[in-house]
Order: structure tokens, then C-alpha cells, then sequence
């Protein structure tokens, strides 16, 4: 049995040859340091909110003397459990979601930004709004208040999506 002959790739003016070339030379390209330090700080304080959540969350069980239950339905147990315990619990299911999307894009400009000033700054922005929220909900809890923190922080993560659909378009 032969070995598959490997011939070298043939070059080709294809827009389809370019945008691959294009994904090659961003995975070797240097990624912006400035923008990953938000990714991981996020990724920080999820592990905050997660610690602070359990810190609440087991003495509360204690206190109500619950026994948990895998057949009661899903978070019928946990609704039976103090608002302000609860408040915890909400913030970091909220830190599981819209923050996906920070992530993502957050990586794109870290490979790919040409003003990693600005885009960490946005990011940072970001990060900054989300951890007031995170405090706001886990303490007091005003909803007008987390939803103008919540949409402002959304306003910013829409400014660095553009930003990053224009440089990986271009």
C-alpha cells in the first residue's frame, strides 16, 4: 500500500484561498494583551459571584432545615429560600449569559484589533458595568436601576461588536 502523495498547496487568486488565508494569518497573529485582561477579569469576578452565592445559599438551607429534593421541579426548592439569597444566585445565572457574547467578541479584537486602546477601554467599560450590576443585585436589588446598568452595558458590547464585524469584514 502507497503513502497518499502530498503535493504542495496550489496557489489560487480565489476570494475562498483569501479568506482562508486570512483565518491562518489571524491564529498566528500576536493577540492584544490588553484585551484579554478584562476576558479573564469577568471570568474573576463569575467565580466571586459564585463563591458569595454559596456563602448565602448553604447557611440559608441550613436555617430552613430544607432537605433537598432531585425530584421537586426545577428551582422550586431555591424560591422558598430569602429574596437576598436568591438575589445571589440570579446574578451569577445572569454572568452565564450576555457575558458569553463579551467573551466572544472580546477574543475577535484581541486578534484582531488595530486600536487596542479604545477596545479595551470598551472592554474594560464592559466589565466595569457588569460588576456594579452584579453588586447592585446581590445588595439591593432596584430593577430600574440594574436595567439602566444592564442596557448600558449592552450599549457598550454592541459598540464592541461593530467594532469587530468592521475589522474581520475589511
Amino acid at each position: 500500500m502507497r503513502a497518499p502523495r502530498l503535493d504542495p498547496p496550489r496557489r489560487t487568486d480565489s476570494p475562498h484561498m483569501e479568506a482562508r488565508l486570512r483565518v491562518i494569518a489571524c491564529a498566528v497573529v500576536q493577540p492584544s494583551i490588553p484585551m484579554l485582561k478584562p476576558v479573564v477579569a469577568l471570568v474573576a469576578w463569575s467565580f466571586v459571584m459564585w463563591a458569595w452565592m454559596y456563602v448565602t445559599r448553604i447557611p440559608a438551607i441550613r436555617a430552613a432545615k430544607m432537605e433537598l429534593d432531585p425530584q421537586a421541579p426545577r428551582g422550586e426548592q431555591m424560591a422558598t429560600l430569602p429574596a437576598e439569597v436568591r438575589w445571589k444566585a440570579d446574578n451569577y445565572n445572569h454572568l452565564m449569559e450576555q457575558p458569553t457574547l463579551f467573551y466572544a467578541v472580546a477574543l475577535v479584537l484581541a486578534l484582531v484589533t488595530r486600536d487596542p486602546g479604545t477596545d479595551a477601554t470598551l472592554a474594560w467599560a464592559y466589565v466595569g458595568l457588569r460588576v456594579v450590576h452584579s453588586v447592585f443585585q446581590a445588595t439591593v436589588n432596584k430593577i430600574e436601576v440594574r436595567f439602566g446598568l444592564f442596557f448600558i452595558s449592552s450599549l457598550v458590547l454592541a459598540a464592541m461588536t461593530v467594532r469587530a464585524a468592521l475589522l474581520v469584514s475589511a
